[in-house]
């Protein structure tokens, strides 16, 4: 092995990314993340004893080139002896009929089709190529639209049955390998376009800062990226602590004891407002949660709106989050 592979499989190792003998169903687009991906994993299968398959979406949305990025992955895997699942879908249809934005209805699509794959065909992972410049674009991304200190951490190394064992790599450092190996790729002339904000952020904004900060960006968004999933684990486990600790913080129930709230940190109980929204489906913004936090100032009885059909109301003593009724109806106001 090279000092990329090894340094991969070092990564897979330190963070328990795939185990000896596991079944993992590698996406490949047949861009150069994917590639790199699925050779550095093909690299380091003797090692780790891994069974591969690889999976490929057709989403048509780029015509003749969608069907020869299909074409180009097919070949790829008949040429390494991998198993290749495809999947076609009629993207935009199926957009139309979600009423989802057709980015949004790609990523659904893709993640259902893996996890199809993953139940009959017996794959205990899924392998995507995310790399260091995908997690600071998300980070940016995060950041401009206004996250917690959680959509800090970025993109997650393993998260359920995905792993991305890139991560920690730059895209210098994936098209240096794809070089050494002789690897070829696709490229999807889409992604070169500023119109999505995503774009906007990889091609315009990245660029310009790690051209003055000589390419210091992705590494130090990396860091902090890193940081911030050792501070949610840490959480994860002090709110836990508080909750058994404490008998008036039922999260489950939406039922937080005002006074034991009063004795907390500001920071330690908006944490706590985080998770019982979260268990009831809800999102999260810092609106939300200064509005929740006032009612700890207000005069019972006071109630706010916490997100559809729930709202959170001061009452002996406690802050409940409830259900709202619903409104009636003109026919039932008769």
């Amino acid at each position: 092995m090279n000092r990329t592979e090894k340094q991969f499989l070092e990564n897979i190792r330190k963070r328990e990314l795939a185990g000896d003998g596991e079944a993992v169903l590698v996406a490949v687009s047949g861009g150069p993340d994917s590639m790199a991906l699925l050779h550095l994993l093909l690299a380091v299968s003797p090692v780790l004893h891994l069974r591969l398959g690889v999976a490929h979406c057709n989403f048509g949305l780029r015509g003749e080139e969608s069907d020869g990025d299909e074409a180009f992955v097919r070949k790829a895997c008949a040429l390494l002896g991998l198993e290749c699942h495809v999947r076609r879908f009629d993207t935009k249809a199926v957009a139309a009929s979600w009423k989802k934005s057709v980015e949004e209805t790609a990523r659904l699509l893709r993640y259902d089709f893996f996890g199809e794959l993953c139940r009959e065909r017996g794959y205990a992972l899924v392998a995507t190529g995310h790399h260091s410049g995908d997690n600071a674009e998300t980070m940016l991304f995060n950041l401009f639209r206004g996250t917690a200190t959680s959509g800090l951490r970025g993109i997650r190394a393993r998260q359920g049955r995905l792993v991305r064992p890139l991560l920690p790599f730059s895209r210098r450092e994936i098209m240096d390998y794809l070089e050494e190996k002789e690897v070829a790729w696709r490229t999807d002339r889409t992604n070169a376009g500023v119109e999505h904000d995503r774009n906007f952020i990889r091609n315009r904004v990245i660029p310009v800062i790690e051209e003055r900060f000589r390419r210091k960006l992705s590494a130090s968004l990396q860091r902090v990226s890193e940081h911030a999933g050792e501070l949610e684990e840490f959480m994860e486990r002090h709110i836990g602590r508080l909750v058994a600790e404490h008998p008036g913080l039922d999260l489950a129930g939406g039922k937080l004891h005002v006074g034991t709230l009063l004795a907390l940190s500001r920071f330690e109980r908006k944490e706590l407002f985080k998770r019982v929204l979260q268990a009831r489906g809800l999102p999260v913004d810092s609106r939300t949660l200064r509005r929740i936090s006032g009612l700890l100032e207000a005069q019972p009885g006071r109630r706010v709106h916490a997100g559809p059909g729930v709202e959170v109301v001061r009452k002996d003593g406690f802050l409940r989050f409830q259900a709202v009724p619903p409104e009636p109806s003109a026919r039932e106001e008769l």
